[in-house]
């Protein structure tokens, strides 16, 4: 007798064996298509990994499953936000984590008991599971993740806008006066260098001579030049500041000097003041003033001895009482030895010098800026301030800071942003520095020993990973050395421009 087939597999009739049975279904396509499981229980500690998960182990500085298992999850994988999924009974279901394993799209679930009743609702939090969803989310999902980081520029730009208008009242008045927006409170430090430079700036404050203001980009020279304003006699005029090396030559007398009606064609009809008179009663803040083009140097002289200025198309000489306050990062001396600045106008700016110190050589100073900038941020994007570790601070003591102050800004930010902590330790943030393509990192005593044991478990990863790491430092250092360049940094590395730009894009 032929044999007849058996039945097709049913579904349970009861609600409950339904849900359980999709449960089950559930769990085991997630073990299987997912890069990595793991579950916890009520009390935070590894109790089950799955095959896929096991391939991490190395990275995260285990050779064995034993060694792993038991552990309490926060102890074992950096970053994690299991505790918090425990905690809240909430889950997180995508997530970026990133640790010494690498960065991964993550899903993190709570597991609950289940209820015996009619209601069949679910109890108390017993425990939670990890899913890895992608790994190297930098190539697998580069649209997406370059969208959103476009996104988040915009929406940071934004932000800071309109932190800037309302954090700061006395820049725009309703009479349309620019304000100072610093005072001396806002220069932060109290080492003998930062305590030196202000009282130098004060009493240059007291005097109606120029002030130049020397030193590297970024160390403050624009604030100090905010204060000294604030704090002189002329701190009800108008603050007036003009970014020589941000306009075009072309473009720099009119927007000095002002011109007159129809002095050139597209010229307003009304003529225009320049940012001499605009300044007139109050000071004048001449930024990059190295970077001057000789032809307006003789004008700028001129202006500066007689107290009048001559707009654009216009026969008349306008008077004006605008005190000057001069910044450079070049070395003007040298630029005059060079015949690249007037050693004339140079004496006349050169009157009270003031040398604004960089980061280096006030190291006492950053912990007070961290908190300081830290704040800044908070306020801008409305998150709570990093909070960095005793170790982590004398890790950015260490550094070299060729960038000063704004270079650690934006540390600050990267270390934010790319952290899953609001609370930083140096391992993290010696990491973060590294990817950040920052060179010569110093590390404390203290850390030697266990960045040696990092360094080792860094080269247990994916070698596309390391080599697109590599990639990125090599660009980084390239357009450091060659000042941005980008057709000097192509050439340096040995390859066209068009492929540097796409190198960078897809960083």
């Amino acid at each position: 007798m032929p044999v007849s087939p058996s039945p097709p597999p049913a579904l349970p009739l009861d609600a409950q064996g339904i849900l359980a049975l999709a449960a089950r279904s559930m769990f085991h396509l997630f073990s299987s298509i997912s890069q990595g499981m793991f579950l916890v229980d009520r009390g935070g500690r590894i109790v089950w990994v799955n095959e896929g998960y096991r391939r991490f182990l190395p990275a995260l500085g285990f050779s064995s499953i034993d060694q792993f298992m038991g552990h309490m999850v926060e102890d074992v994988i950096p970053n994690t936000q299991m505790r918090r999924v425990l905690e809240t009974g909430e889950p997180i279901l995508i997530d970026l984590l990133t640790n010494k394993a690498g960065t991964f799209v993550v899903s993190r679930i709570p597991l609950r008991e289940e209820r015996e009743g009619a209601d069949g609702g679910m109890g108390e939090v017993i425990g939670a599971i990890g899913i890895v969803l992608f790994d190297q989310p930098e190539t697998t999902l580069q649209p997406l993740i370059s969208k959103f980081a476009l996104l988040q520029r915009d929406l940071d730009d934004a932000r800071r806008e309109l932190a800037s208008q309302r954090n700061n009242p006395l820049y725009h008045h309703a009479d349309g006066q620019r304000r100072s927006k610093y005072t001396f409170a806002s220069f932060i430090g109290s080492s003998p260098a930062a305590v030196e430079v202000k009282r130098h700036a004060r009493r240059a404050a007291q005097s109606a001579s120029p002030v130049l203001l020397l030193g590297e980009t970024g160390t403050g020279k624009e604030l100090l030049a905010h204060a000294i304003h604030a704090s002189s006699a002329r701190a009800k005029g108008q603050f007036v500041s003009v970014n020589i090396a941000a306009v075009p030559d072309t473009l720099l007398e009119a927007e000095f000097f002002g011109f007159a009606p129809g002095a050139f064609t597209g010229a307003d009809r009304k003529g225009r003041e320049g940012k001499f008179k605009l300044a007139d009663g109050g000071s004048l803040f001449l930024d990059e003033i190295g970077d001057m083009p000789l032809g307006l140097q003789a004008k700028l002289l001129r202006a500066l001895q007689e107290g009048e200025i001559e707009p654009l198309g216009s026969n008349k000489l306008v008077p004006f009482d605008a005190r000057v306050i001069a910044a450079t990062s070049r070395d003007l001396p040298e630029l005059v030895r060079r015949g690249q600045f007037r050693e004339d106008l140079y004496y006349r700016l050169n009157v009270l010098p003031l040398r604004v110190p960089p980061l280096r050589e006030r190291r006492a100073d950053i912990p007070a800026l961290v908190e300081a900038l830290g704040e800044d941020m908070a306020l801008r994007s409305g998150e709570a301030p990093p909070e960095l570790t005793p170790d982590a601070l004398a890790l950015l003591a260490g550094q070299h800071w060729r960038g000063n102050i704004r270079e650690l800004r934006n540390v600050l930010e990267q270390v934010t942003m790319r952290s899953d902590s609001q609370r930083i330790d140096a391992v993290q943030l010696e990491r973060i520095l590294r990817e950040a393509g920052l060179e010569q990192i110093e590390l404390p005593a203290t850390l030697q020993s266990a960045h040696d044991g990092d360094e080792e478990a860094s080269l247990l990863r994916p070698l596309a990973q390391q080599v697109a790491e590599l990639e990125r430092k090599a660009i980084a250092a390239a357009l450091a050395s060659t000042g941005g360049n980008k057709l000097a940094t192509a050439r340096l590395l040995g390859i066209s421009r068009a492929t540097l730009y796409e190198r960078m894009t897809n960083q």
